[in-house]
């Protein structure tokens, strides 16, 4: 019989714990969660410019959503790939009601925008270490830098999942790699 022990599992038993978990077994799904979690945990805490607590509800709020989803895995790619990419839209979804909510309270410009953990200039600490810059990009910056450099999306799959054009993606990347240089430098 397969091994159950999370962290160790090997693509057959994910497949085994996803069909389980489909039919509603709950230790199957707490099985995926464990496997998944530190994975999904360090991309949304990029996504969110470093703000733990904000990562941690994210990531809740993306495994509640994976379980409520389940049934639309097809089993196309791993479960951890669809887990990914659910878990990114997770993390957009509520980087743009933030902005719509401080978008009534606080009007932004083009040096200041609203991160995870408040406004910041994206230019203090210049002696900051490499996930510190990260984490002090404009939110769209950091945002296709992660998504493009560190988890390997493309352009046009970025621009899908961001509702921003290929082009518009393609600058962002541009301006995070610069402003990383300009912080590190």
């Amino acid at each position: 019989m397969a091994s159950w022990q999370a962290g160790s599992a090997p693509h057959d038993d994910e497949s085994i714990w996803v069909e389980l978990a489909k039919n509603g077994d709950r230790a199957a799904f707490e099985k995926l969660y464990r496997s998944n979690r530190d994975r999904i945990c360090g991309l949304l805490w990029r996504i969110c410019g470093g703000d733990a607590m904000l990562a941690e509800d994210l990531l809740q709020e993306a495994f509640v959503r994976a379980w409520q989803k389940l049934d639309s895995f097809r089993g196309e790619s791993c479960f951890a790939t669809w887990l990914h990419r659910l878990s990114v839209n997770v993390a957009l979804s509520d980087r743009r009601i933030r902005l719509r909510r401080a978008g009534r309270d606080v009007p932004m410009d083009e040096v200041t925008e609203r991160t995870a953990i408040g406004d910041r200039d994206v230019f203090a600490d210049k002696r900051m270490d490499l996930e510190k810059a990260i984490a002090s990009l404009p939110e769209r910056a950091r945002t296709v830098l992660i998504l493009y450099d560190i988890e390997g999306y493309r352009h046009a799959e970025i621009a899908e999942m961001t509702g921003m054009a290929v082009g518009s993606s393609k600058a962002q990347l541009h301006r995070a790699r610069k402003l990383i240089r300009e912080v590190l430098e």
